[in-house]
């Protein structure tokens, strides 16, 4: 895309940069220093929204000339209860036990900012997941390590390959990024 703003990605995920670069986009990158935590009362379909406004929120002040800044955040939900990155081995572990055999919730949520305009939206995509082994389980937390992404694990490694049975809406919003969302609204800009 020609889009002529200088975009800024503030994000440190390397599968949002891939996205943003396949979709053909030319960006620096930025990583908002941002305390990730939410209240309590919020409700969960709200989370990954109000995450991405807050990492916005950051880069208000630097807004100036043609800057444009898209940040996101990605939750996973399961019965109602939001599934955070997990802090070691036993909670990744447990994560995925949880996920076993279940429907979950991905949400992304998306803000574009520049110093005149502000939009922010989210995207939801429905993820079964297969029965796992507890074997699968501890191959993939010790050879992956995934302990930066949402519900320990990436729709693009291993466990995603094995443990995806079904996904309804866009498999990019699992990766992190509902690039289709993200190209429209800054085809626009």
């Amino acid at each position: 895309m020609n889009f002529k703003r200088h975009l800024i990605l503030a994000s440190s995920s390397p599968r949002r940069h891939y996205l943003m670069k396949e979709a053909g986009f030319t960006f620096t990158v930025e990583k908002p220093d941002v305390d990730e935590s939410f209240p309590a009362e919020l409700p969960v379909e709200q989370v990954a929204r109000y995450l991405a406004n807050k990492k916005a929120e950051y880069f208000r002040s630097e807004l100036h000339g043609n800057r444009v800044i898209v940040t996101a955040d990605t939750v996973v939900i399961l019965n109602g209860k939001i599934i955070n990155k997990p802090a070691d081995r036993a909670e990744a572990i447990r994560m995925l036990t949880e996920l076993s055999g279940k429907t979950h919730l991905v949400m992304t949520g998306v803000c574009i900012l520049s110093a005149e305009k502000e939009i922010s939206f989210d995207d939801t995509t429905e993820v079964t997941f297969t029965t796992l082994t507890p074997e699968e389980i501890t191959y993939y937390v010790d050879t992956h390590k995934p302990y930066d992404k949402a519900g320990a694990y990436g729709a693009q490694d291993y466990i995603g390959m094995i443990a995806i049975e079904k996904i309804s809406g866009s498999y990019f919003t699992v990766m992190g990024l509902p690039i289709h969302k993200v190209y429209s609204a800054l085809k626009t800009w």
